[in-house]
């Protein structure tokens, strides 16, 4: 017994710590970590023309009868939901069929860009990591930011849930156009930043005993508890990589402010400012990556709308009811339509910020009335996929195509060096 008690309590502290540490701390150093000494940013004009890449996912789908056209090819009707997107028609691919196959419901809308669900990603050696992180975590240190994620903590089932990383984290939100404008333009006094040095030293301190607590029971423990300690040596390595990088920009003046700073308002009224300042974030080359999430905290009721956008979601059929959500789906579509025209009016070297920035736009939610994660509505622009196209692919069957096929030819556009991704069965052709 007495050989025994050391090593329990060693792990328990082991335990105690990484759970301390690793869970908070990687979601909130993963948006403000970078490494500045790349031959890229050590050249004037760094970031023009790299390839960059957004996605903006919603909580509860949109109506399929009204997005969906008939016509596959380039002669595709506009429907509906479609017809604000005609300017820029040429520069986007529509897609139908593409999903993850999986069930769940709302609580199955976090996995449109991972194809995995939380709670089934433990033993995974990437666990549900979504698209962005996958990327970020390659390309994100010739950023400020190697990724930037913005929606709620409000609405039906918690917060925004759209982004992951490998260790099984939710990256919580930059909640409005306040927070996200701080971010980007907002140095922080001299004060804080020596506060934040600080605290930077302390961290990096407790991870190297962590480390060496870790390493001297790693040879003592048995299978199951090598598993334990396997995710914690992955936890830790990914926030002693971060924090390195993080200490780099600590006293690196910001980009100056192209007006003053927003107040929040509401998740409807501020949508057309969150978009700018992803574009600002963008052309700034602040961050290359970035991911928006418009979930339950969108009131219809700022759209004129006396109902809940959930209860709304479950229309029983009612032409009503799906009026509503139609003019409420169609505002955000708009939204999406003006910030593609944005970055298309954005000079990126030779060519547009829309031509460098591929934009993922869809859901989990494939129909909120019956709960189905199928059939995923999903938009992709810029960055490569113009090709003004409706692409039916097969859904079903043994020519079934994931959806992280598609997510992983977006990772390998990036320069991401990955053969496969999530539950991709090879890359989108």
């Amino acid at each position: 017994m007495a050989m025994k008690t050391p090593k329990l309590r060693r792990r328990f502290v082991l335990q105690s710590v990484a759970g301390s540490l690793a869970l908070p701390g990687l979601s909130s150093l993963a948006a403000e970590s970078t490494d500045r000494r790349t031959p890229l940013m050590a050249t004037r004009g760094a970031g023009v023309g790299a390839p960059r890449f957004v996605a903006i996912g919603n909580l509860l789908g949109f109506q399929q009868k009204a997005f969906f056209p008939e016509t596959v090819g380039k002669e595709f009707e506009e429907t509906t939901l479609l017809k604000p997107l005609t300017d820029q028609r040429e520069h986007l691919t529509v897609y139908r069929g593409l999903d993850h196959g999986i069930k769940g419901g709302h609580f199955a809308v976090h996995t449109f860009l991972s194809g995995v669900l939380h709670h089934e990603s433990k033993h995974r050696a990437d666990g549900n990591v979504t698209i962005d992180q996958f990327i970020a975590d390659e390309v994100g240190k010739q950023t400020r930011f190697p990724s930037l994620t913005v929606g709620s903590e409000g609405g039906i089932h918690g917060g925004c849930q759209l982004s992951w990383t490998k260790s099984g984290i939710r990256v919580p939100p930059i909640t409005g156009p306040a927070e996200l404008f701080e971010r980007l333009f907002v140095t922080d006094p001299k004060t804080v930043r020596q506060e934040k040095a600080k605290a930077n030293t302390l961290q990096a301190s407790i991870l190297d005993s962590l480390l060496e607590e870790a390493n001297s029971i790693s040879s003592q423990v048995n299978r199951e508890d090598r598993s334990k300690l396997d995710e914690y040596f992955t936890s830790i390595r990914d926030v002693e990589k971060r924090l390195q990088t993080r200490r780099q920009w600590v006293d690196e003046p910001k980009p100056d402010a192209p007006f003053e700073k927003p107040a929040d308002r509401n998740t409807v009224e501020d949508l057309p400012l969150l978009y700018e300042l992803i574009a600002l974030a963008l052309q700034t080359d602040s961050t290359r990556v970035a991911t928006l999430e418009i979930g339950g905290s969108f009131l219809p009721q700022h759209l004129g709308i006396d109902n809940s956008y959930h209860s709304l979601s479950h229309h029983g059929n009612d032409e009503e009811v799906i009026s509503k959500l139609i003019t409420l789906e169609t505002y955000q579509v708009e939204q999406f339509a003006a910030f593609l025209s944005r970055l298309a009016q954005i000079e990126d070297g030779d060519q547009t910020l829309l031509d460098s920035t591929a934009v993922l736009f869809g859901s989990g939610m494939g129909n909120g009335n019956s709960h189905t994660n199928t059939d995923l509505p999903v938009v992709l622009a810029g960055g490569g996929y113009a090709t003004g196209e409706y692409k039916k692919v097969e859904s079903k069957g043994p020519g079934k195509i994931p959806l992280c096929n598609l997510l992983l030819h977006l990772a390998q556009r990036m320069g991401v060096s990955a053969e496969s991704f999530g539950t991709s069965t090879g890359t989108f052709a």
